[in-house]
Parts: structure tokens; C-alpha cells; sequence
């Protein structure tokens, strides 16, 4: 009759060792990082919670990464970017979008298989088993989940709606001001397009990202002053056209 009650205290004996165990220093109920070592059953749980909850959805690009890439905080990233895109640029200026997508796709398949059987060749040859040599990144996981979708089309969703709104805003004059313009700046893209193309003010916007942020940063000071006397003028201008206006005049009389 004595074996049944030492089968029944067993259990409380092993749980209150394990406690024990985990609270002594170095024990697997501190932090996570102490899990693996230990390879307790116990410690798997805290392990995955803790991953789980630091392993948060992270954009492709963050505002940090935009703005240390058109600083040129790392040169050689942003030289890599700034010539990459530039070249693909130039490419589409003189030749079609076809043929510069077909190129990019031959040279980029180019290097792929040359280095698939490159790898092919010496692994025959020393009669190791590597595998396959792009297998890490076939192994990642690069499908988008229905939450992150939804996510996305909702962000994009605001700026489309708020886009619409200021179309409807401008196109039916609710305010005569910015309708005008709005006209004054197509009437000048006239001229800018009847000069240039689409692709040129693509090359020269990309121009002006990657070098306007970098001269302002060093001349901030000269440029912010210059920029502050140039709006005190606009302001005085607008200012006036609108007291001339007899709709605007009368609105901001009431």
C-alpha cells in the first residue's frame, strides 16, 4: 500500500525540483536568450511567446532608412541606389520599356545560372554536399498575409480618398485661389513638356533628391533666409490678388 502514495508525491517532488531549478541563477526562467542552452520542455512556451511578441511586421523602407539614403549617410548604398537607378533611367530614354525590362531580366538570369552551375562544377569536382547554392533564399518565406494586405490597401486607401477630395476641391472652385493655381502651373507644365519628356524629369527629379537635401543640410541657414523673403513676397502678392477678388474680399468680410 506504500507504492501508491510514493507514485502520487512523484509528481509534486518533480515539479517542485523543476521550480527550483528555474529559479536558481542562470536558471531557464530568466531571460530568453538562456532557453536554448537549457533545452527544458518548461522554457519552450516562454521562448516562443517572447519571440512571437518581438517578432512585429517591419516595412520595406522606414522614414530613417529614406532619409539616411538621399543624406548619403552610407555612401556606398546610396551610390549603389543613385547609380542603379539612374542608369535604368537612362536606359528607358533610349530604348523602349520592353527592351530594358528584357535586358535587365537576361543579365539578372545571366549571373544566376552562371553561378548555379559555377557552384555545380566545384561541388562535382571536390564531391561535397553543399546543395543547392540560392537554397537560403528559397527557403525564406515571402507570401504576404491577408492582414498585411488589407493593411496596405487601407494606407493606400487614405491617400486616395484624400487625393479625390482635393481633385473635387480644385476642379469645382470651392476655393478660387487655389483653382487659379492650380491653372497657373499647368499653363506653365506646357511649356516644361513641349522641352522635356517624362523620362527627362524622372532623370531630373532623381537628380535633385539625391543633391538638393545634401546642399540644404550644408547651407541651411543662407537658403532659409533667402526662401523666408521670397514667401513674405508671394504672401503679399496673393494678399493682394485676393482682396482685388470681390468674391474672396466679401467672404473674408463676414
Amino acid at each position: 500500500m506504500a507504492e501508491p502514495s510514493a507514485a502520487t508525491q512523484s509528481p509534486s517532488v518533480s515539479s517542485s525540483s523543476s521550480v527550483a531549478e528555474s529559479s536558481a541563477p542562470g536558471g531557464g526562467g530568466g531571460s530568453p536568450g538562456a532557453c536554448p542552452a537549457l533545452g527544458a520542455k518548461s522554457c519552450g512556451s516562454s521562448c516562443a511567446d517572447s519571440f512571437v511578441s518581438s517578432s512585429q511586421p517591419v516595412s520595406l523602407f522606414s522614414t530613417s532608412q529614406v532619409h539616411d539614403l538621399i543624406f548619403w549617410r552610407d555612401v556606398k548604398k546610396t551610390g549603389f541606389v543613385f547609380g542603379t537607378t539612374l542608369i535604368v533611367l537612362l536606359s528607358l530614354a533610349a530604348f523602349s520599356v520592353i527592351s530594358v525590362v528584357s535586358y535587365l531580366i537576361l543579365a539578372l538570369l545571366s549571373v544566376t545560372i552562371s553561378f548555379r552551375v559555377y557552384k555545380s562544377v566545384i561541388q562535382a569536382v571536390q564531391k561535397s554536399e553543399e546543395g543547392h547554392p540560392f537554397k537560403a533564399y528559397l527557403d525564406v518565406d515571402i507570401t504576404l498575409s491577408s492582414e498585411a494586405f488589407h493593411n496596405y490597401v487601407n494606407a493606400a486607401m487614405v491617400h486616395i480618398n484624400r487625393a479625390l477630395k482635393l481633385i473635387i476641391r480644385l476642379f469645382l472652385v470651392e476655393d478660387l485661389v487655389d483653382s487659379l493655381k492650380l491653372a497657373v502651373f499647368m499653363w506653365l507644365m506646357t511649356y516644361v513638356g513641349a522641352v522635356f519628356n517624362g523620362i527627362t524629369l524622372l532623370i531630373l527629379a532623381e537628380l535633385l533628391i539625391f543633391s538638393v537635401p545634401v546642399v540644404y543640410e550644408k547651407y541651411k541657414i543662407q537658403i532659409d533666409h533667402y526662401v523666408g523673403i521670397v514667401r513674405d513676397q508671394t504672401k503679399s502678392v496673393v494678399e493682394k490678388i485676393q482682396a482685388k477678388l470681390p468674391g474672396i474680399a466679401k467672404k473674408k468680410a463676414e
